[in-house]
């Protein structure tokens, strides 16, 4: 069993982050274990609670971790330049969950208790990935109607989940939808030209 002294606090909180992740990613968040994680890096459960406070702090930070990689995952998706940016930001969105499954469920399947208010610091982390889809929904908007870009982009984003869920869990498949990602981004071009966009 390792010892606090033999890495610092900051190297601590990396290896704790980096092994949660990869273990969340193997089992998904229903048989995630801090125990497991522990064991792993070869230091006791309650180290990780002394870095990170408790066990829902804990995941918050892993789940953080994961709005970080779909950001950048979004951006490089964008950055080949597409000619249809939209299509590419909504096919991102499906392909990141699809090969990412269990740390994308993660997200959603993890609530903090009532009266924990989520670290500020991943309060301005998460709101990355939404900023990238504020920034791609602007830039298809008339200046005259940018100011409704942001809440515009938190529904689509709305849209895009549900279809992605829908795809993933086979509901889609059950009602006899063969193209969900195509569906998807044929609603939310619906509503970016409903608000002026010219696509």
């Amino acid at each position: 069993m390792g010892r606090r002294s033999d890495h610092s606090r900051e190297e601590l909180e990396a290896l704790i982050l980096a092994e949660g992740h990869r273990h969340m990613a193997e089992t998904g968040f229903a048989k995630f274990s801090s125990r497991e994680v522990a064991k792993r890096i070869g230091y006791s459960v309650g180290t990780l609670y002394n870095v990170f406070g408790s066990y829902d702090r804990l995941i918050a930070a892993i789940n953080t971790r994961t709005f970080d990689l779909w950001a950048a995952f979004l951006e490089r998706r964008l950055a080949r330049d597409p000619a249809d940016r939209i299509a590419a930001l909504v096919e991102g969105y499906f392909s990141f969950a699809q090969d990412n499954m269990n740390i994308w469920m993660a997200i959603y399947d993890h609530r903090l208790p009532p009266g924990v208010p989520l670290p500020e610091d991943y309060a301005r982390q998460r709101a990355g990935l939404t900023e990238v889809v504020v920034r791609e929904v602007a830039a298809v908007l008339p200046p005259h109607t940018r100011d409704v870009a942001s809440r515009l982009a938190r529904s689509l984003v709305a849209t895009v989940h549900g279809h992605c869920t829908f795809a993933l869990n086979g509901s889609f498949a059950l009602l006899g939808e063969t193209d969900p990602l195509e569906m998807a981004t044929a609603r939310v071009k619906e509503s970016l030209r409903a608000a002026g966009a010219n696509l």
